[in-house]
């Protein structure tokens, strides 16, 4: 009986702030982020091939520029390599984690912010890479929090196909939301969250069990150096 996989693609290389949190911020992918977007399809069809799959024709996106323009230029490659029409769902659901109204501050920025408040204390130490930790602030969640919602969303696409579809479902993202979408359905143990990351543009592949947990297939999670805080 055919499978069906789900695939997570982590945006390419974007233009950023340096020393803020990712999740929000509306710059465009660099030129080696478009390149790293196109390179990725040839992956994703030579695997198609390989299982006998049939790329799902609306790739999930987040709503997030970087994501969209990842995706927008995976359907365009895809499309003229194949003469197929492909199109996309944008949503916030497969956003990453927001830190609602202090988005686009910097960290220093952030904690500062909190001095200055007398509601609140100063954040810990290493709060923004803290699985758990949310600002307390409107529309803030934890990374946590956020995984939560990517799986919920990505449980609910995958299971509008039959069980035996044969095809490759496409989810392009950001790496801190996936990786903890990750651990909410047992692909990953809680503590390989701050041992991992993800290569921009390359596929993570996986199934569905009996239980819908998920079962890693292919791709390789990028290894981290060094022990540093979550970024996108």
């Amino acid at each position: 009986m055919k499978k069906n996989y789900a695939v997570f693609l982590r945006h390419g290389d974007y233009q950023h702030r340096k020393l803020t949190p990712g999740a929000y911020q509306p710059y465009p992918l660099t030129e080696e982020g478009r390149a790293q977007s196109e390179r990725c399809v040839e992956k994703l069809q030579k695997f198609c091939t390989e299982h006998k799959l049939r790329i799902a024709p609306v790739l999930h996106t987040s709503c997030l520029l970087r994501a969209w323009q990842t995706a927008d230029l995976i359907r365009q490659k895809l499309a003229a390599e194949t003469n197929l029409s492909y199109s996309l769902q944008e949503t916030e659901q497969l956003c990453e984690r927001s830190v609602g109204s202090l988005a686009n501050l910097s960290i220093s920025e952030i904690e500062q912010v909190l001095h200055d408040d007398p509601r609140y204390e100063v954040p810990p130490p290493g709060w923004k890479s803290d699985s758990h930790y949310k600002l307390p602030y409107p529309f803030a969640e934890s990374l946590m929090q956020a995984g939560k919602r990517a799986a919920t969303y990505i449980d609910s696409v995958m299971a509008a196909w039959p069980d035996d579809a044969g095809i490759m479902q496409l989810f392009i993202g950001h790496g801190a939301s996936f990786r903890h979408a990750s651990c909410h359905k047992g692909m990953l143990e809680f503590e390989q969250l701050a041992q991992l990351s993800m290569h921009h543009a390359e596929p993570i592949c996986f199934t569905l069990d009996r239980e819908k947990q998920w079962l890693h297939q292919a791709g390789a999670w990028k290894i981290r150096s060094h022990i540093s805080s979550y970024t996108d």
